[in-house]
């Protein structure tokens, strides 16, 4: 079994839990309905249909809605500690959340305290709350895009908003920063960096990298970084080992990218719609069975 942890950008979405499907190109979760755009429907429709190649997953749903200032964050992380008898996945993914170390802390004691600890995957806000509180390399993976990597990567900053200057110049490569994040302890066991190249990466440095297809009408597309990490927790969901899970992930996204041929006008969930047949061409090239 599968949860996302995450939000929606509805004030008025309610705090709900439930299995996670899709009718019609919508998302249902405890009968109420979204619509798949970018963020954490992004990420919810990706890993979808990425189980229809798969095969049927569960997913559960830990939705609330939060415009960013923190109250629907505040209910999911309240009601993960105080419902701890019902955590009973595999692997777990925290999304779009408002950073809270106190909170992020109290979640993370809990999840180390169950029998059998899930695979723990962070975007977002919760990877910075991970960082912020020195927990990073409790997780498996973190999917960082390369401005997310530079607050990993200095040691100093105790929130994105003061990751110092010269880290964030373009001189600094992708590797270096990878590097510099495992040196002070501020990374995942595995990194899926996600940009131009997309890099998968552990404490020993890059291990693979993956440049194509290109699709430059991505680049500037809201969304597709959200499917990515839907698609590699999904993968991560069926066994896959992580970094063999976040290389067919890259891929598959530009697969799918490249299927759809966006324009500045594509919706992210033309994208996922090509998502199936995406993977079943990646696996059959990787040799994944």
């Amino acid at each position: 079994m599968l949860a996302v942890v995450g939000t929606v950008p509805d004030p008025d979405f309610p705090l709900t839990i439930g299995k996670v499907d899709m009718v019609e190109n919508r998302l249902r979760i405890d009968g109420r309905y979204v619509q798949v755009n970018r963020g954490t429907p992004a990420l919810l429709g990706a890993m979808v249909n990425t189980l229809k190649v798969l095969g049927p997953k569960d997913i559960t749903g830990f939705i609330a809605g939060d415009i960013g200032l923190g109250d629907g964050s505040r209910d999911l992380y309240q009601y993960l500690v105080e419902n701890r008898s019902q955590i009973d996945f595999h692997t777990i993914v925290f999304h779009y959340l408002q950073p809270d170390v106190d909170w992020h802390n109290r979640i993370l004691f809990m999840l180390n305290d169950l029998k059998k600890k899930p695979v723990l995957i962070a975007d977002a806000g919760f990877m910075y709350a991970a960082k912020m509180s020195g927990q990073a390399q409790s997780y498996d993976l973190f999917t960082p895009d390369v401005g997310e990597l530079s607050f990993l990567a200095d040691e100093t900053a105790p929130h994105p908003f003061y990751t110092r200057g010269f880290i964030l110049h373009d001189d600094n490569k992708v590797p270096d920063l990878i590097s510099r994040a495992y040196l002070h302890g501020n990374a995942a066991k595995n990194l899926l960096v996600k940009g131009a190249t997309d890099y998968i990466a552990d404490k020993s440095g890059v291990i693979f990298s993956v440049d194509n297809p290109i699709v430059e009408a991505m680049e500037a597309m809201g969304g597709t970084g959200d499917t990515i990490t839907g698609i590699v927790t999904a993968l991560a969901g069926t066994g896959i080992p992580i970094s063999k899970a976040a290389k067919i992930a890259a891929k598959v996204n530009r697969v799918a990218g490249f299927n759809a041929k966006p324009t500045p006008a594509t919706q992210v969930c033309e994208i996922i719609s090509h998502i199936p047949r995406a993977l079943e061409k990646v696996l059959k090239e990787y040799n994944v069975q």
